[in-house]
């Protein structure tokens, strides 16, 4: 199986912990040069000085808000400028829970720009390289609630369901070019975004977090959150030439908690 990406430029959103990180680890171990992108210097920075390198991996930071599209677009493109990209990573955390019902225009106004407008701000910026090359890669981490809407997460799973038609609409136009546009889905992961979900549940039901925690893990098949590492290794192999016929997929990482087929 072909999961060498020597030689290879990776863009990895969100990247100063959790998901992001991890899935820059993965990325970098299979050879590839790894940009990482978020809003800390100093957390990125750490993130880059703990990456494997060899074989003349040059790996990098860039300091941005995914809020910021403008902006973005320009600090990316300056970079694909210098050095084409050609695995790009779309990731960014999730919005603040609360029903649908009740939440503002500026709710989702915010959500969108975050996620959908970023993503297509970072893939108009990177695919221009990825076309002259022949060759591209671009995985979104989404969620499970594209499938199955999660409970008390009204403005998420309505931006996040966007994110996923965004992403099968562009997989099908540039497929033919040798670019594959995937999503991962995951599931209960521990990263700072399930601690906030189970904070928000305590507080809205009076139970403990402990509790809380052991009620979502008993919803699991796998009986656990998922590790980071484990959601990156799908994020990696998505990104391998190996995954070159896959497109347009979004691949749940969810230890089987999803009950639709």
């Amino acid at each position: 199986m072909d999961l060498d990406l020597s030689g290879k430029h990776a863009l990895v959103c969100g990247a100063s912990e959790g998901i992001g990180r991890a899935a820059a680890h993965e990325l970098a171990l299979l050879g590839a040069s790894v940009t990482v992108l978020a809003r800390r210097a100093e957390a990125l920075q750490a993130v880059v000085d703990a990456l494997p390198a060899r074989n003349g991996q040059r790996h990098g930071r860039i300091t941005a808000d995914v809020s910021q599209t403008n902006a973005l677009a320009d600090k990316v493109g300056a970079l694909a400028g210098e050095r084409r990209i050609d695995i790009l990573v779309n990731n960014t955390g999730g919005p603040p829970g609360g029903p649908v019902a009740s939440a503002t225009a500026d709710a989702f106004l915010q959500a969108f720009t975050r996620h959908l407008l970023a993503n297509q701000a970072l893939a108009q910026a990177v695919l221009p390289g990825m076309q002259a090359a022949g060759w591209g890669r671009i995985v979104n981490v989404v969620s499970t609630s594209v499938r199955e809407p999660i409970q008390g997460l009204g403005v998420s799973n309505t931006t996040r369901g966007a994110v996923a038609a965004w992403a099968k609409t562009l997989s099908r136009e540039v497929a033919s070019q040798g670019i594959t546009v995937n999503n991962v889905l995951p599931g209960f992961t521990e990263t700072g975004r399930i601690a906030q979900i189970v904070g928000d549940r305590a507080r809205n039901t009076g139970k403990s977090e402990q509790q809380v925690a052991d009620g979502m893990k008993a919803t699991v098949p796998a009986a656990r959150f998922a590790r980071p590492e484990e959601v990156a290794a799908a994020i990696a192999f998505l990104c391998s030439p190996a995954a070159g016929y896959i497109n347009g997929v979004s691949l749940a990482v969810d230890g089987g908690r999803m009950q639709s087929i």
